[in-house]
């Protein structure tokens, strides 16, 4: 999959899982980066191949993962061509900013995302609050929360007193999900620092010369590595040396990067936009500020940066808020007894069936 996101990482932890041998699962990339041209033919591609499905062997569902601005018509498209099949369809919304696109189309097209999300046999959302802006859009679909799933790895080690708190970002650099804010903040986590020594790892695409220009103006070189967009195992490797796990977007859906943060025991800093209050309980299981507030957010890292026993509590609990709601060997199950609701003939699963890690 050459695609960097939420669905990516989404269909990567399930596709680890028993539910894609029990389903016999075929996946099929309707996007990636590249030129228009590029994009285009993989889109088309993707639609032949779609069609080549329906046609020859009619799935017994179809799972349709949507976004918002061209990923919505892309899916729409599809959802279509499978009603024409009569296939029973999940679709599964996976944009934070949903809400806002609808709002900024056109009559027309609010009309046709409204008949979009109807159709569909059951639409998923990530998270409670989510479900309900759905509800706000489409009254008549049938809709369902489901969080995204987390491989649960377990807690890490606290640093030693000498060695620095490490601090990680992941995710698109750029002023949606807060990168300038968090080194302006932590400039002053820095300057207001007790004593103990911390360092910030920014890690993904987007904005990455702009970043670490921002690093350099700031005078933030000793304590802030910026590098650009990590493979699987080498995000694996960067959580496994970090402690604490900050995101402060302007907007969120369910992000993959802070799920990953608890099923390894950091402690979570962010903003309480989104679907991240649907994971991240406040001053429980982290710290949750206000979008675009530096000193909120600077306050907020200082405070877990110093207080290790906070720290420690914070990520601990975390943890067990994954392993309770998010482990993906509960998520692949309930996605599991979703198919078999739509499709009541297929066989029912038994043993003791765990996802291989």
């Amino acid at each position: 999959m050459q695609n960097r996101g939420g669905i990516t990482s989404f269909v990567e932890t399930v596709a680890r899982t028993p539910l894609w041998n029990l389903w016999n699962v075929q996946f099929i990339s309707t996007h990636r980066r590249g030129s228009v041209a590029a994009r285009t033919l993989v889109f088309a591609r993707a639609v032949a191949a779609f069609t080549g499905t329906l046609l020859v062997r009619r799935p017994d569902v179809v799972h349709l993962h949507m976004a918002k601005d061209g990923s919505y018509f892309r899916k729409a498209a599809l959802l279509w061509l499978a009603r024409l099949r009569r296939v029973p369809i999940v679709l599964h919304v996976h944009a934070g900013e949903f809400r806002l696109f609808y709002d900024r189309m056109p009559r027309s097209v609010r009309w046709s995302i409204r008949w979009t999300l109807s159709r569909a046999s059951v639409v998923v959302a990530l998270g409670g609050r989510w479900a309900q802006r759905l509800r706000e859009i489409a009254p008549d679909a049938r809709i369902v929360a489901i969080p995204n799933p987390v491989q649960i790895v377990g807690a890490g080690r606290q640093p030693d007193a000498a060695d620095p708190v490490h601090v990680v970002f992941l995710g698109t650099m750029g002023d949606p999900k807060g990168t300038f804010v968090l080194l302006e903040a932590w400039s002053k986590v820095v300057a207001n620092s007790s004593g103990v020594p911390a360092r910030l790892t920014l890690a993904g695409n987007g904005e990455v010369e702009r970043a670490r220009d921002t690093v350099s103006r700031l005078g933030l070189a000793d304590t802030v590595d910026v590098r650009s967009w990590l493979s699987p195992d080498e995000v694996a490797d960067l959580l496994g040396t970090a402690q604490v796990l900050t995101l402060p977007s302007r907007n969120e859906g369910q992000p993959m990067s802070i799920l990953e943060a608890m099923g390894r025991g950091l402690c979570v800093v962010a903003t309480d936009v989104g679907g991240i209050p649907d994971l991240v309980e406040d001053g429980a299981s982290g710290v949750l500020v206000a979008p675009d507030d530096v000193d909120a957010l600077a306050a907020a890292l200082n405070s877990v940066i110093d207080d290790a026993d906070l720290r420690t509590r914070l990520g601990q609990a975390a943890l067990d808020r994954a392993r309770s709601t998010f482990d993906v060997d509960v998520i692949w199950r309930r996605f599991d007894a979703l198919y078999r609701e739509l499709v009541p003939a297929a066989p029912q699963s038994d043993g003791d069936l765990r996802t291989r890690s």
